[in-house]
């Protein structure tokens, strides 16, 4: 469903159908090595294609928790300073470097909560050309 209002100001405007404007994102090899390092995740699938491919894999992939931060950050965009309360995925493809993606959202359910609003959203990954690597549920709370 796409909505019918321009970029709301804050997810405080959005409503039940709206759309969360969308992340556009390539990650690149290195940012994926680094991330992997920093999480202390550390193996070769994550660090390089020859790592990949010496799992079984088609190359380097990211890992499933960098995904869940992609979510973050989209839900932290559309909700500068909200609390994220809940990030849920499930994982349909590899995500892989140097692939356009696009992570989007829509608000599937909003409850006024004493001093703010609960918003529940349904997420997505998917690259440029619509192939689904990512699915999930977010929850954020936003004082008001």
């Amino acid at each position: 469903m796409t909505s019918q209002r321009d970029e709301p100001a804050s997810i405080a405007d959005l409503d039940f159908g709206d759309d969360l404007r969308p992340l556009r994102l390539t990650l690149e090899p290195e940012q994926i090595a680094e991330y992997v390092h920093s999480a202390n995740q550390v193996a070769p699938r994550f660090l390089s294609d020859e790592g990949g491919q010496q799992d079984g894999l088609p190359g380097q992939i990211a890992p499933g928790n960098l995904s869940l931060a992609i979510f973050s950050r989209l839900l932290e965009q559309a909700a500068p300073g909200a609390q994220v309360q809940k990030i849920s995925a499930t994982f349909r493809a590899f995500v892989r470097p140097a692939v356009a993606m696009i992570a989007s959202g829509v608000v599937t359910d909003v409850e006024d909560r004493d001093g703010g609003k609960l918003f529940e959203c349904d997420l997505m990954l998917e690259t440029e050309i619509g192939d689904r690597l990512v699915t999930g549920t977010g929850t954020v709370f936003v004082a008001l």
